[in-house]
């Protein structure tokens, strides 16, 4: 007896542990791509050190992920931080914690664990096909890709990702595809996202590409501490992203959002007040900024961005320092952004991810409309819809998933 065939399209993340999931209980997987190799956006996520997952407790991690924290909280207690950590363990991938609490390979590179984990994947049977287009079904209900007109399958998984990442294969255009078949899309939009500030031709020419840090940053009630960058269009960086959701929907309603920033986040107001009122003598403002709170030349010319008339009396320039307004006009473009937001309502979906409107086609990672910020906290999400939606489509054919215990947390379904 033959067994059943399932396709994935889309080698990211989620779609290679959907294939895992899939291969391990006896289907037999072909995953398409258009891009040349799988794990694109993997490759490219690890320049610069590969964030897997983070630290946090699961109570808190949960949080990360705003309104669809409820949703997304079966998957990741099936498969959350430590179980990845596991997994990337099984694959030879030992992994630590940085000092900031994100999780990482050893090595920091994300080629090593790529290459063990398509090794097990064709240790298990599963054909990868690439540079193939997927262009829909065929009205006898079998999928259309432009190298190959017609395949057919028990079983569908699509993880195409989202739009902001054209030339690494996520570009959007499967929207149009599942938009004909009734299925409801929201627009796409920019999230873990720069954003674009009015700065003076003096600033951007002189500090564009500088790192402001430490820095606090407040938004609509939320408050948090890190680091950003200087571009020469506004700002961008770790910290930019954590608040890009909430900054990025002011910013579409409303024409702009100010944020706040603190230049001295570790110093409070009456500290930094009694430093200022230090004797000022010749020394010109920046000098003495530098000299009695040690605020650098980018830190000053951003705290005169953000203040037209700085005030000369101590409290009220600690005052301004502790609170910069900055006002940013608009999102830089989805092409830029690290993931999107948008995409295929999660009402879309049911309790497995298979789409309502395509019986038999499941859905896993950023087509889906759901968000998280940097950290790994996007990443783990992935994987864990991946194999949700694998299991579930194990499930569908009627075969028993025959998947490997996990180490620590709640035992595999």
């Amino acid at each position: 007896m033959s067994r059943p065939s399932a396709i994935v399209i889309g080698a990211g993340p989620a779609g290679l542990m959907a294939a895992e999931m899939m291969a391990q209980a006896g289907l037999t997987v072909s995953v398409y791509d258009w891009m040349p190799s799988p794990g694109r956006k993997l490759m490219r996520a690890g320049i610069g050190g590969l964030n897997l997952t983070h630290s946090e407790p699961i109570a808190g991690f949960l949080t990360r992920y705003g309104p669809a924290a409820g949703w997304l909280a079966p998957m990741l207690a099936q498969f959350g931080p430590d179980h990845l950590r596991d997994w990337a363990a099984e694959l030879g991938i030992d992994t630590f914690v940085g000092s900031s609490g994100r999780v990482f390979p050893v090595g920091m590179k994300a080629a090593p664990l790529l290459r063990a984990w398509l090794r097990r994947l064709q240790g298990l049977g599963v054909t990868f096909l690439p540079r193939h287009r997927w262009l829909g079904w065929n009205p006898d209900g079998s999928v259309r890709f432009d190298a190959a007109p017609s395949v057919e399958s028990a079983v569908t998984v699509l993880a195409l990702g989202g739009a902001s990442w054209p030339r690494l294969g996520s570009d959007g255009g499967w929207a149009d595809i599942l938009a004909a078949r009734k299925v409801a899309i929201s627009p796409f939009c920019p999230s873990n996202c720069g954003f674009e500030v009015g700065w003076s031709d003096f600033f951007k020419d002189r500090f564009a590409g500088t790192p402001i840090k430490p820095a606090g940053l407040s938004f609509q009630g939320r408050s948090l501490k890190g680091e950003f960058m200087i571009t020469r269009h506004g700002i961008e960086g770790g910290a930019i992203y954590a608040l890009s959701a909430a900054l990025r929907d002011a910013t579409l309603a409303d024409g702009q959002a100010v944020l706040t920033i603190d230049l001295k986040p570790d110093w409070s107001v009456e500290r930094l007040t009694q430093a200022l009122a230090a004797p000022r003598g010749s020394r010109s403002l920046a000098t003495h900024l530098d000299k009695v709170a040690r605020l650098k030349g980018a830190q000053v010319a951003l705290l005169r961005e953000g203040v037209a008339k700085l005030p000369t009396e101590a409290a009220a320039l600690a005052a301004c320092i502790k609170a910069v307004p900055l006002r940013l006009t608009a999102p830089r473009p989805l092409a830029e952004a690290i993931s999107t937001a948008g995409g295929i309502g999660l009402d879309q979906v049911d309790e497995h991810l298979m789409l309502k409107a395509l019986p038999g086609v499941f859905v896993a990672g950023e087509m889906l409309d759901w968000e998280a910020p940097t950290g790994g906290y996007l990443l783990t999400a992935c994987f864990a819809q991946g194999r949700w939606a694998g299991l579930a489509a194990v499930r569908h054919v009627g075969q028993p998933s025959r998947t490997p215990s996990i180490q620590r947390g709640t035992p595999a379904a």
